[in-house]
């Protein structure tokens, strides 16, 4: 039945949508709260951040995505129609208009996926933020709210804009951990080492538990020794936080969007969607342990 490529991606589509075939995965003692985030843009940040959560949640864990793009991409992917008018989005969280049980929709596309949309309105927030008290901390606390229990979510992806503004800070003060999609290309950490710093920064001085915990290598092209390269020496400069799992280029990842659908809901016998389901799989296997 799998002697051809057609056949072979069928059978991996099946077994991904049959409900638990894909298996339980072990949850966190504590739901863990990762900011994804790389001021380079074009690196795969949201796709990351959506097709992980979607990976985990085929697996029967509860993850929330918080988007913090004002693109709203990530809203786009989970299916969430972030336009309608008078949605409560993220952006009414920051300022504390509405509490984020009014904030997080479900993704129709799993029972255990959520998401708190972004719409154009966030594109201002940074202006507005400035003036506000606690401004650094506005995330944090809209998240601690007591509602969050209700939901029992074993993961939260906060995905960044590519820029290390106010929204990204926020995002960093509300993360225990970070994640940062490196892609297998020219100029790869390039930018990443004044990531580096600015996390240092917020470890300094807003939240001492941040720490980069997972670095995941995308837009992986095997048919360039330049790939082979940038991996090699990503691998040697962060050692045993870069996850095994390599995320391959493909056009289908890239179209699932435009379908407002995650790769794994796309095309789930497909390469980058088996490749994401093991990236999930791998960060859920390792324990968040901080340095």
């Amino acid at each position: 039945m799998d002697d051809t490529p057609i056949a072979a991606a069928a059978a991996r589509a099946s077994q991904v949508l049959t409900p638990g075939a894909a298996g339980r995965l072990p949850r966190p003692r504590e739901t863990r709260v990762l900011t994804v985030a790389n001021q380079k843009g074009g690196v795969g940040k949201t796709t990351t951040a959506v097709n992980l959560a979607a990976g985990l949640a085929v697996h029967g864990l509860r993850v929330l995505v918080v988007d913090l793009d004002p693109q709203g991409n990530a809203s786009t992917a989970l299916g969430i129609d972030h336009r309608a008018p008078d949605i409560a989005s993220v952006y009414e969280l920051l300022l504390g208009e509405v509490g984020v049980r009014e904030a997080i929709k479900q993704s129709p596309s799993n029972e255990n996926l959520f998401c708190v949309p972004a719409t154009l309105d966030l594109a201002g927030a940074e202006i507005e933020l400035v003036s506000l008290v606690a401004r650094e901390n506005r995330l944090r606390n809209a998240l601690n709210d007591e509602a969050m229990a209700d939901f029992g979510f074993d993961y939260v992806f906060i995905d960044c804009p590519p820029s290390l503004g106010l929204l990204t800070v926020n995002a960093m003060v509300a993360a225990r951990e970070v994640l940062i999609p490196i892609q297998c290309e020219y100029y790869a950490l390039e930018g990443v080492g004044q990531l580096l710093r600015n996390i240092e920064l917020v470890q300094a001085h807003l939240n001492k538990e941040l720490h980069v915990s997972t670095i995941l290598l995308t837009m992986y092209d095997g048919r360039t020794k330049l790939a082979d390269q940038v991996a090699e020496e990503v691998r040697r400069h962060f050692g045993e936080k870069v996850l095994s799992t390599i995320i391959p280029r493909s056009v289908k990842v890239s179209e699932a969007p435009g379908y407002g659908m995650t790769i794994i809901e796309y095309d789930p016998g497909s390469r980058g969607s088996m490749s994401y389901l093991d990236a999930a799989r791998e960060l859920a296997m390792r324990a968040d342990t901080a340095p």
